[in-house]
């Protein structure tokens, strides 16, 4: 099956699983552990990612389905 572009989907999970093309911008989540600021705030234009990025940080902290999420 080829590949595809996962247009529209914004689950992180979703995108794995339908085997779609990702960019992987899982580096900022060490940029995120080593920056001690309260808030962050995510500006991006409409349709860059945003939720796609939160997902990705919601898989990669979820603890209570670790091992599940760990596969993906």
């Amino acid at each position: 099956m080829k590949k595809g572009i996962g247009i529209g989907i914004e689950d992180f999970k979703q995108m794995i699983r339908e085997d779609c093309y990702y960019f992987d911008k899982t580096n900022y989540i060490e940029e995120l552990l080593k920056d001690r600021t309260m808030i962050r705030l995510f500006t991006r234009p409409r349709r860059f990612g945003k939720t796609l990025n939160m997902t990705t940080l919601k898989y990669f902290f979820d603890v209570r389905n670790a091992e599940e999420n760990r596969k993906l």
